[in-house]
């Protein structure tokens, strides 16, 4: 990344206490780590961008000579133990991160007397990892007696789990109000990038948003019209801007009662001098189905037994072009079904574009994240987000919970 384009401090990080402000020596800390990595049948890890990112704030409290016990959840467990849900994994992988033992409680109500035992012992600079929070009912209603329980484990606090930070949960509000609280490296980069993009983006500022529903996208669509200066819209979302806009869909999937919001949203980014980029053609197949037979149709012909899986050829370029002519660019939501391969092009099309981009590149987590790393370019784009949900809410301009609680007063 060069000078230009280094994410600038203040806006959403003012207030927010940041490991400058913690002299870790000696002492107890409890990190809220974003470790919701996605598992094989077979309990593999597939993906560990959310381990590796969280390494640099872990290494730091180690090297500081502090005793760090880290919480993270996985999955959705709801409320009890789930063997395939375990963090063991996890700990395992942390541990080659680190290059060096982390300690797995295993102790399946999360913070009983196996998970205090072996906290208890931890020498400075040594580190232990709790089973997985949502094993806990308390965690997810911020329950006072499990924040309590959770809070035994450290006297100072680190919230890291920006993929997290969204949630009102106990280990990432609760704990933050009981003792003094501070922001890891990951949740202060976080902050800085996707802050640079909601305060001061570099211009000519393009958004490329994709994925399955528009109305998961439609708050942050809003607030990013007084940003942008244009817009690109693939995934099957498309299709419901390609029915407000007046086209025949086929059997795509269309949320009909988003075409009105849709029709009013474009009407204003046009108002504003936003360009708006929907699919010229589009890849379609008769069933969703990996070995579907796939065709490139206009997206204003779309045969009625036919849905779209993919934005077309013409189309990837027009959005590649855009990319390759933005100061800055924002990627959320993946052009098409991009697991596979036959239905994969437009999404590598923006991958390779943001790769090849000399402009200030963000990817925001979710399935975008997934995808440019199954492509081989997450090195090549300036940030990887480890949160999608928590990305889009900020981009919203709403506080996040997880963050407020770290500020001054």
């Amino acid at each position: 990344m060069s000078d230009e384009h280094l994410p600038r401090r203040g806006g959403v990080l003012q207030g927010v206490r940041t490991l400058d402000d913690l002299d870790a020596s000696g002492r107890r800390v409890l990190v809220r780590a974003d470790l919701n990595v996605p598992l094989s049948d077979d309990g593999r890890i597939t993906d560990d961008l959310r381990v590796q990112a969280s390494a640099p704030t872990l290494r730091h409290l180690l090297e500081s000579g502090a005793q760090v016990t880290v919480c993270a959840h996985l999955g959705r467990p709801g409320g009890e133990p789930d063997p395939g849900s375990s963090l063991g994994p996890v700990a395992e992988r942390l541990s080659e991160a680190l290059g060096q033992d982390v300690y797995f409680s295993g102790d399946d109500r999360v913070v009983g007397e196996r998970a205090r035992e072996v906290t208890a012992s931890l020498a400075p600079g040594e580190i232990a990892l709790l089973e997985n929070l949502r094993f806990h009912p308390g965690e997810r209603s911020n329950d006072k007696g499990f924040v309590n329980e959770l809070a035994w484990f450290g006297d100072a606090y680190v919230g890291d789990a920006f993929g997290a930070a969204h949630r009102a949960h106990a280990s990432v509000v609760g704990v933050a109000e009981r003792l003094p609280a501070y922001a890891g490296k990951l949740m202060v980069r976080e902050l800085e990038v996707l802050g640079r993009l909601l305060e001061d983006p570099p211009r000519p500022y393009v958004a490329v948003l994709g994925g399955a529903k528009v109305s998961d996208k439609l708050g942050v669509l809003r607030n990013l019209l007084d940003r942008v200066d244009a817009i690109a819209v693939g995934g099957a979302m498309c299709f419901t801007f390609l029915r407000a806009e007046g086209h025949d869909t086929g059997a795509s999937r269309v949320e009909e009662d988003q075409i009105e919001a849709v029709r009013d949203l474009v009407a204003s980014a046009r108002d504003r001098g936003v360009d708006v980029h929907l699919p010229e053609d589009v890849v379609v197949a008769p069933e969703f189905a990996e070995d579907a037979e796939p065709t490139t149709v206009a997206a204003d012909e779309l045969p009625d037994d036919q849905m779209g899986l993919d934005v077309g050829p013409r189309t990837a370029d027009t959005y590649a072009d855009a990319i390759r002519g933005a100061a800055a660019v924002f990627w959320n939501g993946p052009m098409g079904v991009f697991e596979w391969e036959p239905f994969a092009a437009g999404t590598r099309s923006v991958a390779e574009a943001l790769a090849a981009a000399d402009g200030f590149t963000v990817v925001g987590g979710g399935d975008s994240a997934a995808a440019i790393r199954q492509f081989g370019l997450d090195e090549q784009v300036d940030h990887v987000s480890t949160g999608g949900g928590a990305a889009l809410q900020l981009l919203e301009g709403e506080e996040l919970a997880g963050v407020a609680v770290l500020r001054d007063g």
